[in-house]
């Protein structure tokens, strides 16, 4: 509607002056009566055009105002660059430039990127329909309401992180029309949930560095397609049932939370798995041995004890990365042969133990262990038996 109203001040204006041209035109000789139903035509124009300058001052702000003049500008061919005034550098089905909030930038370089970063914003600014990729990070965003998406059902990437959303203020259908929405980074915000309506097509899901204290099973149901969930820095105590079918996701972080516990029901294509600085006390028997894909685990900064670690729990073949770094170990847990990186300082171990990495030591069986930090422990170098020379010879890096 303000379009169209824009469009008709345009053309009574032009209409209005065209008749005065005409006017001035007109031989000199033309009678007084003549003149005057001109002169009562060209007021009645003046009143048109002031009435439709009134309603329209009326139904837009000055942003709605200033984009329509940058686009009928542009259109006509004013204003635009160099490059953009060559036709044969521009591909005939590529978007208008201007296609574009005033509030934000999309430059002709990337046609479906539109950055609105670091402007002070406090709200989500409209998004044209041919728009991939949104970043909104680093203002005070507070919160999105329903609809501010469905405009631009092609996005693929939103960057919302570090503003000041609560999940209060975030409608429940935001981004369910969102089909092929694949990376979402909402993070560094001060969000107490996680946001409903969730698509299935996202991969890359950032929530970190949020108010999070509980995770209902249904958060995730159906995004059978994520494979990185970031969640480090909330305040999750447990997670329950909430992972279950999330059947593609190979990265979980879930550092600097509250869990006491490993969670239950991780995904059967988990290969990177972060619990850092948690109140993890044990660790389940069969935690790695359900879960073959399983190649880095990150356990320090816990509350583990060799009590609450069993013979083999960590005795798999297909585990790469082990870190157990300070806890409160008192023995080095027994390890497969395949383990590559182990970290166990700032731990109260007492004794190297070589049977921990090699059950029999000889010239055809050794360790692939190459670092091994047990620095911080009650171990001397003096301690470590002569056989761990044989057992551990493809170590490049052993510090006490």
């Amino acid at each position: 509607m303000r379009l169209l109203e824009c469009d008709l001040l345009y053309t009574v204006k032009t209409a209005a002056r065209d008749t005065l041209y005409k006017e001035k035109a007109k031989s000199t000789e033309a009678t007084a009566v003549g003149n005057s139903v001109t002169m009562k035509g060209w007021i009645l124009l003046l009143m048109l055009a002031r009435l439709v300058d009134f309603s329209m001052t009326q139904s837009t702000n000055s942003l709605t105002w200033l984009s329509y003049l940058r686009n009928r500008a542009y259109s006509h061919g004013y204003g635009r660059s160099y490059y953009n005034n060559h036709a044969s550098l521009r591909a005939e089905d590529e978007p208008p430039v201007l296609d574009c909030p005033l509030e934000c930038d999309c430059p002709p370089s990337y046609p479906t990127a539109m950055y609105c970063n670091n402007r002070k914003l406090q709200h989500v600014p409209f998004v044209p329909s041919h728009i991939k990729y949104v970043y909104l990070q680093n203002n005070q965003i507070t919160g999105i309401t329903n609809g501010v998406f469905d405009n631009a059902p092609n996005l693929a990437w939103i960057s919302l992180h570090t503003n000041k959303l609560s999940s209060d203020k975030i409608s429940d259908k935001v981004f369910t029309k969102l089909p092929n929405l694949e990376r979402l980074f909402l993070h560094n915000n001060n969000l107490s949930q996680v946001p409903q309506g969730l698509p299935r097509s996202l991969r890359d899901l950032h929530m970190n560095h949020n108010n999070i204290s509980k995770v209902p099973v249904e958060s995730f149901r159906g995004m059978s397609n994520l494979t990185a969930l970031h969640l480090q820095v909330n305040s999750i105590e447990d997670l329950g049932n909430a992972l279950e079918g999330l059947l593609s996701l190979t990265l979980l972080d879930l550092r600097g939370n509250r869990l006491k516990k490993i969670p239950e029901s991780l995904p059967p294509k988990l290969s990177q798995l972060y619990l850092e600085y948690n109140h993890i006390s044990s660790v389940p028997a069969d935690f790695l041995s359900q879960r073959p894909e399983l190649r880095f685990v990150r356990l320090s900064h816990n509350q583990l004890t060799s009590g609450g670690i069993p013979a083999s729990a960590f005795n798999v073949s297909t585990l790469v990365e082990l870190d157990l770094s300070f806890n409160k170990l008192e023995r080095i847990p027994i390890i497969s042969t395949s383990l590559e990186n182990l970290y166990l300082q700032a731990n109260k171990i007492k004794e190297f133990s070589v049977s921990s990495f090699c059950r029999v030591v000889d010239t055809n069986n050794y360790s692939n262990l190459r670092v091994l930090r047990l620095e911080a422990n009650e171990i001397r170098a003096q301690d470590i038996p002569t056989e761990a020379v044989l057992c551990l010879r493809l170590a490049t890096n052993i510090d006490l």
